[in-house]
């Protein structure tokens, strides 16, 4: 390490003000405080510094998404041995390499087309590189199904990036999740790709891995089977585990649940949104499956299961707790989180034309959040004053 920061100390004077290279400050900027963390210190003022800045912060998230993203790897290679009915002759490191092929070019052109963006907004405007990307080009690949075209996420990331983010002035001022937006703008804009049967599992072959699948194959998740009135197929224990069609990073419970350990260990997630999100959304799940309406059977489905299928868990863990677009008062954290989880529910069984609703939901909530943070903040100033008052 000592070696790589002498070279930039080395090449730096080439990036500053009158260097030749200075067009491209941003950029080295970008990787050095990625790299290292700037010992540059505050001017006037009092301040305490840690060595944890935003960049560090951004890279425990997308250490925590490494138990999901390898897990769907792996679960991708399955589903296409168990559809192709050669499960029993294919080996573990065949289906993982078939999964690892199939997500590298997804994460590629996410963090292409998105850092491309970054990088050429900071030129622009003469900043430094905004950081949020780290996470997000990440979190797109994952909450995607395999079959998703890759000139279809390319156009997501840019407008996601460019509408969601850059015009609301960067990282730390969108006001909606960024990821979330790459798939709403998804669903509405090319809903073939991310609905239906036809693309949650990979089918065809890839450098001699894996099994070509009929054209005409088609597999629900299952949400998408309960949405149409059909049996789920898959096993609780499969659920857990996370063997099931679904979105690339969003069907194991359990690599989720490392995750979230590894979230709430470094305190860079908030327990309460967390808990919030499934306290809420278990809620809902008892009252529908008590007193939902007769015939509809996502309503019917045990409260539990709500909460392992589709992206409840994965939303409750990366998406609910994002700290820019989520509530930041700490009684407005509980509230918010509950929302989430209740309306999720709500989306999934009032909507049978569209089983997952967690994306919806916290976007919804993303909009409330300042609002909630105000009545908290209020209702805190009210209470002061009538103890003024009464003193």
């Amino acid at each position: 390490m000592n070696a790589l920061r002498k070279y930039l100390d080395k090449i730096k004077p080439n990036f500053e003000e009158g260097g030749k290279l200075h067009a491209f400050r941003s950029v080295f900027d970008g990787f050095e405080t990625f790299l290292f963390v700037p010992n540059t210190t505050s001017k006037c003022g009092v301040n305490v510094h840690d060595a944890i800045d935003s960049k560090r912060i951004m890279s425990f998230v997308v250490i925590a998404l490494i138990p999901a993203l390898l897990f769907g790897m792996y679960n991708i290679g399955y589903q296409n041995a168990l559809a192709a009915g050669k499960l029993a002759e294919t080996g573990f490191w065949e289906m993982f390499g078939y999964g690892f092929l199939a997500v590298l070019p997804k994460i590629l052109v996410s963090y292409i087309v998105g850092l491309g963006i970054e990088f050429i907004v900071a030129q622009w405007k003469n900043e430094e590189i905004h950081e949020g990307y780290l996470v997000t080009g990440m979190l797109v690949p994952l909450i995607v199904p395999v079959g998703c075209p890759l000139w279809v996420i390319a156009i997501a990331c840019a407008f996601a990036v460019i509408f969601a983010k850059e015009i609301f002035g960067g990282t730390g001022m969108n006001i909606f999740n960024v990821a979330l937006i790459t798939r709403a703008f998804l669903f509405f804009a090319y809903p073939t790709v991310m609905s239906g049967d036809t693309c949650w599992v990979a089918t065809e072959s890839i450098c001699g891995l894996g099994y070509n699948l009929p054209d005409a194959f088609t597999m629900a998740t299952p949400l998408g089977e309960a949405a149409t009135g059909a049996a789920i197929t898959t096993s609780m224990c499969d659920q857990v585990i996370g063997l099931i069609p679904g979105s690339i990073g969003e069907t194991s419970v359990i690599a989720i649940g490392i995750g979230a350990i590894i979230l709430l260990w470094t305190g860079v997630a908030s327990w309460k949104t967390m808990i919030s999100v499934f306290v809420g959304g278990a809620v809902m799940g008892l009252i529908f499956s008590n007193f939902g309406p007769e015939g509809n059977a996502v309503a019917a489905m045990p409260w539990y299961q709500h909460l392992i299928l589709g992206g409840f868990c994965f939303g409750a863990v990366f998406m609910a707790t994002d700290p820019v677009t989520s509530a930041r008062t700490e009684t407005g954290k509980y509230y918010y989180g509950f929302l989430i989880g209740a309306m999720a529910v709500i989306i999934r069984v009032l909507n049978p034309g569209y089983p997952e609703g967690m994306m919806l939901a916290i976007l919804l909530m993303n909009v409330f959040a300042p609002l909630i943070d105000y009545i908290v903040v209020q209702n805190n100033i009210d209470k002061r004053a009538k103890r003024a008052i009464k003193k």
